[in-house]
């Protein structure tokens, strides 16, 4: 998984091999019912799909910040509910487990000629999703900030902490860092994000049994709590929407947070000041690793298995148009990394391509890890509200884990 997500961020122009000549865009019978993620790449991409799709297609799409709890139990329905979803290399897992998306072999070869090969994720010798960008979190910071202060822009977590403890000491804010700590799926994210960086593996060699409970991870519990202190008080409701609200309205100097963040925080709307302090910075590493803090992630297209065969060419035509449009590519060069055939790589996307080329490890995609992120996002809570300690919380993780992880047999 590693060596694919590094090609696919730096084949921005490799070749693809022929794959038909059918136009997949003009769709005129079908239905096509996509559900997605919400933010503003997503909506931008949508645009796309739909201008595709053109103007006597029967389309809709739910854009939902709780997709990944919508989505087994919506495509597990018979018709599916949606005919396609955006998916990640961590929310295809158990759609896949369940066996809830179909293979595109045979719509890839007939739509599919202006992909990049490394666009097609093959599964099991078969394709199941089209990747159309590239995502990481990483560093945000405001320059003048750390300027005014002899701050150097941070490498390291341990470094990011003294410059936030820097500049709530000077009195120049009272929360001065940010991250997407709410509870949930955002907070394990997080977990994910720090233990990798600490060097963890999230299983025993070879099995599913769990391996989160170890020094590793106490430290990387530990520099989450350090982080939490350094934000807003209620940074157990802050998803990354939230987060990118606290910095547009300059509350905050440092961040962390996705590069997609990018097509709205630069935008030309809102505090224009502020929008000309940001930078980007690559995302640190952490207690003496070398390896950025992070994960890699693509995005792309899924088409459900109980839907009829007319809506899955419908939605899989509007949606491989726009996965393969260099025009939407090109004409948003900083809306996010794109995978798309004749991209020119935008101002923003360096620190993606920095954490690809520095070793970051991409989401696990085990098909059980859906189960420990689950276990993460609901037990960690305690210990960041100071009532348990950190083993005590890691313990929680793994019960919770092995609770769930035998009743799916997997364990």
């Amino acid at each position: 998984m590693k060596k694919l997500i590094l090609a696919l961020l730096i084949s921005f122009a490799s070749t693809s091999v022929f794959a038909g000549s059918h136009s997949p865009c003009g769709v005129t019978s079908g239905s096509i019912n996509i559900l997605a993620n919400e933010f503003t790449t997503y909506r931008i991409f949508m645009d796309e799909v739909k201008s595709c799709a053109g103007p006597d297609a029967d389309f809709n799409v739910t854009h939902s910040v709780d997709h990944n709890k919508l989505q087994v139990a919506a495509l597990s329905a018979n018709p599916a509910e949606f005919s396609a979803k955006l998916v990640t290399n961590g929310s295809i897992t158990p759609l896949m487990n369940d066996g809830l998306i179909r293979p595109l072999d045979d719509l890839v070869a007939k739509y599919g000629s202006n992909l990049n090969d490394n666009q097609k994720i093959t599964i099991d010798g078969k394709i199941y999703a089209v990747a159309f960008m590239a995502n990481a979190q990483h560093l945000w910071y405001r320059e003048s900030i750390l300027n005014d202060l002899g701050i150097d822009v941070p490498s390291t977590y341990e470094e990011v902490i003294a410059a936030a403890e820097k500049i709530k000491a000077a009195g120049v804010m009272e929360n001065p860092y940010a991250g997407a700590f709410k509870s949930g799926w955002n907070l394990g994210q997080e977990f994910v994000n720090m233990y990798l960086g600490h060097g963890g593996e999230f299983f025993k060699s070879g099995s599913a049994q769990p391996n989160v409970n170890n020094e590793k991870g106490v430290a990387a519990l530990n520099v989450i709590k350090k982080l939490t202190e350094l934000s807003n008080p209620d940074f157990l409701t802050q998803d990354t929407n939230a987060v990118k609200e606290e910095w547009e309205s300059g509350n905050v100097a440092l961040m962390h947070v996705w590069n997609s963040g990018a097509a709205s925080l630069l935008d030309d709307e809102g505090d224009q000041n502020i929008k000309a302090d940001t930078r980007l910075a690559p995302s640190p590493t952490v207690g003496g690793g070398s390896k950025p803090a992070t994960t890699l992630w693509w995005d792309g297209i899924a088409i459900a298995t109980n839907t009829s065969d007319e809506n899955a060419e419908a939605s899989f035509r509007a949606l491989v148009g726009a996965a393969s449009s260099t025009d939407l590519a090109n004409n948003n060069p900083n809306a996010t990394v794109w995978l798309i055939k004749g991209y020119t790589p935008g101002d923003t996307a360096g620190p993606v391509v920095d954490a690809a080329s520095r070793g970051t490890t991409p989401y696990p995609s085990f098909p059980h890890m859906s189960l420990m992120h689950g276990a993460l996002s609901t037990e960690l809570v305690e210990f960041l509200q100071g009532n348990e300690s950190a083993e005590k919380a890691l313990a929680d993780v793994e019960a919770a884990y092995i609770a769930k992880a035998t009743e799916q047999g997997f364990l």
